[in-house]
């Protein structure tokens, strides 16, 4: 949880040239996978307000699935909790003014878990370098569940802010230990044993799993190793399909409807990334209820175009019994949030078989082959949900 800029929110900002470029917020203390993960997810779930509430809230279950464990597992999450309101983060930065501003702050300042919700906040001071732009990059949760390694992902973190500039400029190899969570083994203070176990490791996996590729430097004194730096770059080999907010466009429920409605791969892409693919989905929705279209994919042309005219019009209680529940179940989920929704597809697909699942892959909510399964499911997890459709 090292960095965290708008950046895939609102894009790169960049400071002015007299002053630092990035500025800099070090975790102390040794972090493991799950507590990166964990404080990633948490940002990402209160990021919208994070300056404007106190507290935020995320249902327990979601947040165990966004991480990768048993959502059973209280006793882990408490654990994992816990070690983020014992780990502190410690910034030394210019502000606007130029001034030099020392600050030092828990990861959290509280967290509670009480009937099934989590609930947590962060200092005022640490919730305002946490969404400031300049300081942080935010994490794409696609990307951080790629990685194995704690250090690996520590590694990412520290230099994906760096983007923008191409490398992270020189740090001091006890300020780079601390980074990776070593800085109290003695073990590491050896460059050796440090490159060997956790610097080569950790670099082949960021380029192997991130979007970035990184290369160490270093630099010293005599004989001995006392700065590294990374410098890095955009990985070439990773679609940026893959890397978008979700699964990527081809991965996306309303593409492999679109392509089974014969609609050529770069127009379905097309139709997504122009109009979204809650737009999409809504105009799908629509024409499956209908039994009067002959050309589907000229009908959704002209409808995301200009939309459908008699759609205003349109109401539950016009549409096929079909068709309004797939419309209050594609509501239902656009009602949720990013993490919710990823971790409502995990939730569902674990209990499928393979059959089931591929099909689930390729059409989301509305798989044909899942669908009294996905209605219960709804009904399960968002009591009433077809209550106005009786």
């Amino acid at each position: 949880m090292d960095d965290i800029p708008k950046d895939q929110l609102t894009g790169a900002l960049r400071r002015g040239a007299v002053k630092k470029h990035v500025a800099a917020i070090h975790v102390s203390g040794k972090l493991t996978l799950l507590q990166r993960k964990l404080s990633n997810v948490l940002l990402l779930n209160a990021y919208d307000t994070i300056t404007s509430q106190v507290s935020h809230r995320i249902d327990a279950r979601t947040l165990c699935l966004m991480i990768g464990y048993n959502s059973n597992d209280i006793e882990t999450l408490k654990t994992a909790l816990r070690g983020l309101a014992e780990t502190t983060a410690e910034w030394d930065m210019l502000d606007e003014q130029g001034r030099q501003e020392w600050g030092i702050s828990a990861l959290l300042s509280y967290a509670r878990l009480k009937g099934g919700v989590c609930e947590y906040a962060y200092s005022p001071a640490l919730a305002e370098k946490l969404y400031d732009p300049k300081v942080f990059a935010l994490i794409n949760l696609n990307i951080q569940r790629r990685f194995t390694s704690g250090h690996a992902l520590a590694l990412y973190e520290n230099c994906y802010r760096f983007i923008r500039t191409g490398s992270t400029g020189w740090w001091d190899l006890d300020l780079f230990r601390r980074l990776l969570g070593v800085g109290d083994s003695a073990y590491y203070e050896t460059y050796k044993h440090l490159n060997a176990k956790i610097i080569k490791p950790a670099v082949a996996e960021v380029n192997k799993t991130s979007n970035i590729l990184v290369t160490p430097e270093v630099r010293k004194m005599g004989r001995s190793v006392s700065h590294i730096r990374f410098t890095l770059k955009e990985n070439p080999q990773l679609s940026i399909l893959d890397l978008d907010d979700g699964t990527g466009l081809r991965k996306s429920a309303a593409y492999g409807r679109l392509r089974d409605l014969a609609v050529g791969d770069r127009l379905a892409r097309q139709w997504l990334k122009e109009h979204g693919e809650a737009a999409v989905s809504a105009k799908l929705d629509y024409l499956g209820g209908r039994d009067d279209v002959r050309n589907p994919a000229a009908y959704l042309r002209r409808a995301l175009a200009e939309g459908p005219p008699e759609q205003a019009e349109v109401s539950p209680r016009n549409l096929s019994p079909r068709a309004a529940r797939l419309g209050a179940i594609r509501d239902a989920a656009a009602g949720r949030s990013p993490t919710q929704r990823d971790a409502d597809r995990r939730l569902f697909s674990a209990r499928l078989d393979t059959a089931q699942r591929a099909d689930f892959e390729r059409h989301g909510w509305m798989s044909p082959l899942n669908r009294e399964a996905i209605e219960a499911f709804w009904e399960e997890l968002v009591p009433g949900v077809f209550d106005e459709l009786a």
